[in-house]
């Protein structure tokens, strides 16, 4: 990679100059500067001697650079001192150039891929929406980052499973069933609702309704929830009958974002297996558990994590016997990295769209020769910022069950919730008075289901591309602007910190305008459009690119050069927004490129040629990219 390859030889260059001029060495890294004028690259290790040398860093500079020597062969121009200490550096560009191009055409679907991983495996738990309702669109920003994770630690050589929790044995399964047995909710939706929204927008959210005036709901709400907890009665069965069902349905939502899972982890497997209860005796044990004979927790066992604010108390077996969401956590976590064993059986849940198994957890036998899942090097669990607390006692436990072998093992990669604006909750009949933003909440009743605005911004998406393509056929049409919908969606989810909480508004998730996923996928077709019209770029021999000087030629290159370096900062900070910013910001300067300079009527044909060739590294570098962000790159929109 040709930026890779010039940071590495800029930083041997100065290393060599700070031992040449009996500097000490110090940690540094050449970094790109901010305007083209300063040079492809910028090194500040001057101003961090200075203090240190008692010397003005203009000087130390100046001492550095006079004793660089530039290496036969190299990408590197020249270096010179740019006020107050920087060394800045520029390479040779027809070189540079050529070399960037023709690498990103030879290794095709492979160019970026950086090998970090080498083959360890890692564990990301991501969507494990509890089974009782369909994902609402705040459900989407936990698929959409996980998935991507996935991807781009696939990308770059880790072996990465993607598990999904099932909580099949909680309160929110248990509200259903007192729904249908003692609330006299039909068990069956009306007409062709989908199961999923039935059971979550009309069940769940009227049955806690019905729970502040009817206290007979409750104390069965207790009843059901103590049955559930019995694998063989009829309660765990139909708890389980209703949890494949919204499950199947749910699957189909994720399936349609682009996310596909490895493993589906069944709480209600945990407790069979009597994991929780080999974490319990461990626990208690190393006096890491505690019962309350007193206070506000009388009867209950608790864990007392220290710093933990909010109350230091956590209780994780109820004072009726009944483990709380804690203590199902607890084991499930220990499985992941392999501090307890592994006691479940495997079982092919079913095919996915992309063809591959979906396995599940079973108990007892399972097939033969299932994929090994954990452990794992590292478990990486995707969930909100709202359950930190969780985590963190989580992650203190396990410090305290495995001691050193569990450090950074096990990460917990939170995000800010999605919101909704005032104008789309007044706009869905919610009533949100004079609120700018409302939180979503499943047991309110105020959220958006991820189908419907799925289903929205397709038929947007179809209007557009009928308009754009009157002759095509209906089938060709839906297929492109489900491409595009799910684009529109994973990317506004994406480009965002994690720190930011995103506020939802119907109005603005419709506008496929601006720094948006089809943004890009229509440059990438417009890029793919030239190629076509081109017939060929094989003359790629004839280029001389030498002659792409114009500075938006010259831009686009020496962005197209930094994608392994990109790929490889996303991987280390678990950030798929970096891609994304770098692709918009790389679609941004070929659509410059694109009005400013003639290829199919260039006359000269090894301007043509070049020109050419960058075209086709420019959609080699976008397709990479946006297939790491789980987004389809159509050939014409």
């Amino acid at each position: 990679m040709s930026y890779r390859e010039l940071k590495s030889q800029v930083k041997q260059c100065v290393e060599a100059a700070l031992d040449a001029n009996g500097f000490p060495t110090i940690k540094f890294e050449p970094v790109s500067p901010p305007r083209p004028e300063f040079g492809d690259l910028s090194v500040a290790v001057a101003l961090n001697l200075a203090g240190r040398l008692k010397m003005k860093p203009l000087d130390v500079a100046e001492h550095i650079v006079s004793k660089i020597v530039i290496p036969e062969g190299s990408l590197i121009q020249k270096c010179w001192v740019h006020p107050p200490g920087y060394v800045n550096f520029s390479s040779i560009y027809p070189q540079y150039a050529k070399q960037t191009i023709l690498n990103t055409l030879r290794e095709g679907a492979i160019y970026g891929r950086v090998n970090i991983g080498g083959g360890a495996r890692i564990g990301i738990e991501h969507t494990s929406v509890n089974p009782n309702k369909a994902l609402h669109y705040g459900h989407l920003r936990n698929v959409v980052l996980g998935d991507s994770i996935r991807r781009i630690l696939s990308y770059a050589g880790y072996e990465a499973q993607t598990l999904n929790y099932i909580d099949d044995s909680g309160l929110q399964v248990a509200d259903l069933i007192v729904g249908f047995r003692y609330a006299g909710f039909n068990p069956e939706p009306e007409g062709a609702e989908k199961y999923d929204h039935y059971c979550g927008d009309v069940v769940y959210v009227k049955v806690n309704v019905l729970y502040e005036t009817r206290k007979d709901l409750a104390a069965a709400q207790k009843q059901v929830l103590r049955e559930m907890e019995d694998h063989t009665s009829d309660t765990a069965r139909l708890a389980s009958k209703i949890t494949l069902r919204i499950l199947a349905e749910q699957l189909k939502t994720c399936w349609r974002i682009g996310a596909r899972y490895d493993l589906l982890n069944f709480e209600s497997h945990i407790l069979q297996t009597r994991m929780w209860n080999d974490v319990f005796e461990q626990l208690k044990n190393r006096g890491l558990v505690e019962f309350a004979n007193e206070g506000k927790y009388v009867g209950c066992w608790i864990v007392r994590v220290e710093g933990e604010y909010e109350g230091e108390e956590k209780v994780i077996v109820r004072s009726d016997g009944t483990a709380t969401y804690i203590a199902k956590d607890i084991p499930y976590a220990a499985w992941k990295l392999g501090l307890i064993p592994d006691r479940f059986g495997y079982r092919v849940f079913t095919e996915q769209p992309d063809r591959s198994r979906l396995w599940s957890t079973t108990v007892g036998q399972g097939e033969s020769n299932p994929p090994v899942f954990a452990p794992y090097s590292k478990a990486i669990t995707v969930i909100d910022v709202r359950q930190g607390r969780l985590q963190r006692i989580i992650g203190r436990i396990l410090s305290d069950l495995a001691g050193d072998a569990q450090v950074n093992r096990y990460i917990h990669l939170d995000y800010e919730i999605v919101s909704l604006s005032g104008k789309t909750v007044e706009e869905l009949g919610l009533g949100a008075g004079d609120k700018q933003t409302v939180s979503m909440s499943g047991r309110r009743g105020i959220y958006v289901n991820a189908d419907d605005v799925l289903d929205a911004v397709h038929r947007k998406a179809y209007a557009e591309t009928k308009k754009r393509n009157p002759d095509e056929d209906d089938a060709w049409l839906h297929g492109t602007a489900e491409k595009i919908a799910v684009a529109a969606i994973r990317f506004e989810l994406l480009k965002q910190d994690l720190d930011k909480t995103i506020v939802f508004d119907l109005e603005r998730a419709l506008d496929l305008e601006g720094e948006t996923g089809p943004y890009l996928q229509y440059a990438y077709a417009r890029a793919a459009r030239i190629i076509e019209k081109a017939g060929s770029i094989s003359s790629v021999d004839s280029a001389d690119f030498s002659k792409l000087t114009d500075p938006s030629e010259v831009a686009l290159v020496k962005e197209i050069s930094k994608f392994d370096v990109v790929v490889e900062d996303a991987v280390t900070n678990l950030a798929p927004k970096v891609i994304a910013r770098y692709l918009y910001n790389t679609v941004s300067l070929f659509n410059t490129f694109y009005e400013r300079m003639p290829v199919l009527k260039e006359q000269d044909e090894t301007l043509k040629a070049a020109r050419l060739a960058l075209i086709k590294a420019f959609q080699t570098v976008v397709k990479n990219g946006l297939n790491l962000l789980g987004i389809e790159t159509p050939e014409r929109i």
